[in-house]
C-alpha cells in the first residue's frame, strides 16, 4: 500500500465524536450509516488530518468544512444583501480542544485563556506552538492535491482550476467520454469565456442547465485527476445519479484513483450505492477498498465496523443488511 494513504484515525472532541477509532483504510473508501451519525464528520476529521502539515494549512482545513456547512445560510446572506461571514478567528474558537491522530499526521489544538490573556496552541506532529492572539495572523493555506466535494458539487472556479490538471494531462476526451456514458445527447465538455459548458444538439450551454448528475461527474473526474498522489472526500457520492448509472461511476473512481494514486473517501445512504460499489470493485478486481459502517451504541458512543474486500464480498454475496440499519 502507498505510505501516503491514510489508514488508521482516532479524533476526539470533535463534532459527535468524544472518542473515536477506525482503522483499516485503503484506496477508495465508502461510509455508511444512519442520518447523524458521523459519516460527514468521520470525512471532515480525515480531512483536516491530512493536512496538517502547518499552522496555516490546518486552519485553512477547518475554515473549509465550515465554509461547506454553511452554504445554504451564506446564500441567503447574499440574497438579503447582508454580511454573514464568520470570520476564520470564530472557525478557531468553535473547534477548540480539537484532537486528531492518524499514520499519517497527529495534530491538537486548544484554546488557553488566563488572567484574560488568550493563546492558541498547536500541536503538529509532536511540536508544539504557542501563540499569542494578538500575534495570530489567521492567515490560511490550502492543498491542492486534498479537495472535498460536498452534496452541491463544485463551483465554476473549482470545476476551471481542476480542469487544468486533464488538460495538462491531455485527457479531455476521457472525461468527454465519461459524460457521454451519463448522457448520450451531451457532445463535449469545454470551458468557454471562464464558463464550463456542455454541446448538446449542436448548441453549447452552461453547466449548471444540466442536472446534478452531469455536474457532480464532472466535480469528481476534474478533482480526481487534480488530486493525483492526494485526497478526495465526497459527501453523499449518488446525489444527482440515478441508480441505474452508479455501476458506471465507480468504475470511473476506482479506474481513475487506481491510475492517478488518490485516496477516496466516500459518503452514502443508499443500498443501491453500496452494491454498485461493490460490484464495480468486482468487475475490475480492485480489492483496495473498504466499507464503513458508522453506528451510535447505547451509551452514545459512535462506532466504525471497517469492513475490507473479503469481508464486504462475504456480506453481499450472502445478502446481510450493509447499511448500518
Amino acid at each position: 500500500m502507498d505510505s501516503h494513504l491514510l489508514q488508521e484515525i482516532e479524533i476526539k472532541n470533535f463534532k459527535c465524536f468524544d472518542n473515536f477509532k477506525a482503522s483499516g483504510f485503503k484506496r477508495v473508501n465508502l461510509i455508511g450509516g444512519k442520518n447523524n451519525v458521523g459519516k460527514t464528520a468521520l470525512m471532515e476529521a480525515c480531512f483536516i488530518n491530512v493536512h496538517a502539515q502547518d499552522i496555516k494549512k490546518f486552519t485553512g482545513a477547518l475554515v473549509d468544512i465550515k465554509r461547506m456547512r454553511e452554504t445554504l445560510n451564506r446564500l441567503m446572506a447574499f440574497i438579503q444583501d447582508k454580511n454573514k461571514s464568520i470570520s476564520v478567528q470564530t472557525y478557531l474558537e468553535k473547534n477548540n480542544h480539537f484532537f486528531s491522530s492518524s499514520n499519517i499526521n497527529s495534530v491538537s489544538y486548544n484554546i488557553e485563556d488566563s488572567d484574560g490573556i488568550k493563546h492558541y496552541i498547536f500541536t503538529l506532529n509532536g511540536k508544539e506552538l504557542k501563540i499569542n492572539i494578538n500575534d495570530f495572523s489567521f492567515e490560511i493555506d490550502f492543498i491542492r492535491e486534498i479537495q472535498f466535494i460536498d452534496n452541491f458539487g463544485l463551483s465554476n472556479i473549482e470545476i476551471i482550476k481542476n480542469y487544468s490538471s486533464i488538460q495538462k494531462k491531455d485527457a479531455e476526451n476521457i472525461l468527454n467520454r465519461f459524460i457521454k456514458n451519463f448522457d448520450p445527447s451531451i457532445e463535449v465538455f469545454k470551458i468557454i469565456d471562464d464558463t464550463p459548458q456542455c454541446k448538446k444538439n449542436g448548441d453549447y450551454l452552461e453547466l449548471t442547465e444540466f442536472g446534478d448528475g452531469v455536474r457532480y461527474l464532472v466535480s469528481i473526474v476534474s478533482a480526481l485527476y487534480q488530486c493525483e498522489n492526494g485526497y478526495l472526500f465526497i459527501d453523499e457520492i449518488d446525489n444527482g445519479i440515478h441508480y441505474t448509472m452508479l455501476d458506471q461511476l465507480w468504475e470511473i473512481i476506482l479506474t481513475l484513483a487506481h491510475e492517478q494514486n488518490v485516496q477516496v473517501f466516500a459518503t452514502t445512504h443508499s443500498k443501491e450505492c453500496i452494491e454498485s460499489f461493490y460490484q464495480a470493485a468486482k468487475q475490475l478486481e480492485e480489492k483496495e477498498i473498504t466499507y464503513t459502517i458508522m453506528t451510535q451504541l447505547k451509551s452514545g458512543a459512535i462506532d466504525a465496523g471497517v469492513y475490507n474486500y473479503d469481508l464486504l464480498e462475504n456480506s453481499m454475496e450472502q445478502e446481510h443488511e450493509v447499511r448500518g440499519w
